[in-house]
């Protein structure tokens, strides 16, 4: 039975390919269109899943959309009808998209499908699973539990906002939902708008930035009251009301009320342009701890009404690693499984998942333990003939490594040289993270390493932490970490005794300050807050990136790497060969890897092998 599963049109489209259970393929549209969060319907997404499976439409048993656009479709109507008059202005402009487009849905998707390949459309079985069953699916069909509760959080789906399950075998079951407009994820959304990042997109820059406030603040005592007391009406089982006085979101293009948040919290929203200053991290760290506080109040309540051991996790909140890595230490559950593509993304997959299981009720098979090797690596891969075909028509000087070790030992020494180095290995990851097969790497020794990362290379903010990659088997030498984290979506504080003592006086300290000092013996992977978001490798994981920090620890003594996105400031992360050379180029990385191919531009014309 195949499967194709669909997310498109909001943010991050996507598509997925399953046949009897098992992924065959996965990816984001903006790896191919080079759009980031690219939103179209994924037409070069589901062209590579088909060929990926060698099948053809005609040939799939459905095809399943992630979103039930009625639904949502009665939602927009229902909050326009409550907010009224307001909005009005919104609804006008909104109300031709959904007529013309998204309330016929179906007869678009059969249009887009259309323009990949011919097919018989009275064959084609076409569905639509709900917004919040497609993020359980994918987090709890691709977990090794047998039983599992499952939490998802978001901004919102057709109403649900984050949902309590509880999986076993092939089935879910919805235990009790939040709706819209009250919705965890839009709140903070609406501080990412309000201190001046992009929403659905700039969440995770929110996250980083909070460590830079002052945890013996008052301000940020002061914050989390107003946020607790006048901005939402949390409840104990981590349900929460939100004052729709000071948002806009629900009948506007805006988040949030900017003159009153201003006279909330004394200071006007952020322009993007503009220098952070210590109100701007403060109220970061503020929003961040209330998250957390309103993740652990919910997981808590799943765990009483469902009674499982384990926890599935999925939707965009599940992106925040601070939050995860909180929630790992309460011990509420005996382990924990988070859908590496926990946004959007992971949708088309859990939409397919769920049709497998839930729709046409096939048995479940859950592996002993769960393989990590198969979580992420989803996408195109390219031979290596491909690559020496692009690297002699660019005619660049190139050094070509039949034995992999001997590259890895090459590359180590580099890395250890200070060099900055793209990684480009096997098939592209799925979702968010690159988890060493699109990489940029470096020292985390290095005490300059990270800014120059931040600046000269990845063009962004210099206050953006970085992750190490670290072997598992070293996890416990330098991080308060008991569970592996192999895709990069668990936060911990490294171990004291690498941590550098600070000046008294710290917490007040200027960003640009906390930026210059060093905080451990890894600081290129250490934030202010002595926390590293972590990623653990192991030889079946991803064997390459394995063999590679293997060949450093021998260098080094350091079984760890800096590991970060293989892309800039506003790009995806590299798909192809030229993507990575184009990124390569404009950035001032030192050597490229493609494959088992070395590019160093000091090189001589004349290409070598050994």
């Amino acid at each position: 039975m195949t499967i194709l599963g669909i997310s498109a049109f909001y943010h991050d489209s996507a598509a997925a390919i399953i046949k009897d259970g098992k992924v065959i393929a996965a990816a984001q549209e903006e790896r191919f269109s080079r759009k980031k969060n690219d939103a179209a319907f994924p037409r070069q997404a589901c062209i590579f899943c088909l060929k990926k499976a060698c099948v053809n439409l005609d040939d799939l048993d459905a095809v399943v959309f992630y979103d039930k656009p009625f639904l949502k479709f009665e939602r927009l109507l229902e909050t326009y009808y409550q907010f009224a008059p307001k909005g009005v202005r919104s609804f006008i402009n909104a109300m031709p998209v959904w007529l013309n487009e998204k309330l016929f849905l179906k007869r678009l998707l059969r249009k887009e499908l259309s323009e990949i390949q011919d097919y018989n459309k009275a064959n084609l079985k076409l569905l639509f699973t709900e917004h919040h069953l497609a993020h359980a699916a994918s987090a709890f069909f691709a977990s090794p539990f047998e039983e599992a509760a499952i939490l998802t959080i978001d901004g919102v789906g057709e109403w649900s906002t984050a949902s309590l399950s509880i999986g076993k075998g092939n089935s879910i079951k919805v235990l009790k939902e939040l709706h819209f407009p009250h919705s965890l994820g839009l709140l903070y959304s609406a501080f990412t708008y309000f201190l001046g990042f992009k929403v659905n997109g700039g969440e995770y820059k929110l996250m980083g930035l909070a460590p830079y406030g002052n945890q013996e603040s008052a301000a940020v005592e002061k914050y989390k009251t107003i946020i607790l007391d006048q901005l939402i009406d949390l409840k104990g089982d981590g349900s929460l009301w939100l004052n729709q006085k000071y948002f806009s979101y629900a009948t506007d293009l805006r988040m949030v009320k900017n003159k009153a948040w201003k006279k909330l919290f004394g200071f006007p929203k952020r322009m993007a342009d503009t220098p952070l200053e210590n109100h701007h991290c403060d109220l970061a760290l503020a929003i961040q701890q209330v998250t957390e506080i309103i993740v652990l109040k919910i997981a808590k309540e799943a765990k009483r009404l469902s009674g499982a051991k384990h926890l599935c996790m999925a939707g965009g909140v599940a992106l925040n690693c601070v939050a995860n890595g909180k929630l790992v230490a309460s011990e509420y559950f005996e382990d924990i499984f988070i859908q590496p593509a926990a946004g959007d993304a992971g949708g088309a997959l859990g939409a397919a998942l769920a049709t497998h299981y839930i729709y046409f009720k096939k048995e479940r098979n859950t592996p002993s333990r769960n393989d990590s090797s198969q979580g992420v690596y989803y996408g195109p891969s390219f031979e290596k003939e491909t690559i020496r075909t692009l690297i002699k028509n660019l005619n660049v000087p190139f050094t070509y490594f039949e034995n992999f070790e001997m590259l890895c030992e090459k590359v180590s020494k580099l890395i250890a040289n200070e060099k900055v180095v793209g990684w480009f290995q096997g098939r592209i990851e799925f979702g968010p993270r690159a988890l060493g097969n699109r990489s940029i790497l470096g020292d985390p020794r290095s005490e300059t390493m990270q800014r120059v990362l931040n600046l000269k290379i990845k063009n962004r903010e210099s206050f953006r932490p970085f992750a190490p990659a670290v072997l598992e088997e070293d996890l416990s030498l330098y991080f308060d970490l008991k569970k592996s984290s192999p895709y990069m979506l668990l936060v911990a504080k490294v171990k004291a005794e690498h941590q550098m003592s600070l000046s008294k006086d710290y917490g007040a300290v200027s960003l640009s300050e906390k930026l210059a000092t060093p905080h451990s013996s890894i600081p290129a992977v250490t934030h202010v807050d002595f926390s590293s978001r972590i990623q653990t490798v192991t030889e079946k994981s991803n064997l390459k990136f394995w063999q590679l920090l293997q060949a450093f620890k021998k260098e080094t003594g350091l079984g760890m790497l800096i590991n970060t996105s293989f892309n800039v400031k506003d790009e995806p992360i590299v798909c192809s060969p030229e993507d990575a050379y184009r990124c390569f180029l404009e950035t001032g990385m030192d050597v490229l890897v493609l494959g088992d191919f070395v590019i160093d531009t000091k090189l001589s014309k004349e290409t070598r092998s050994s």
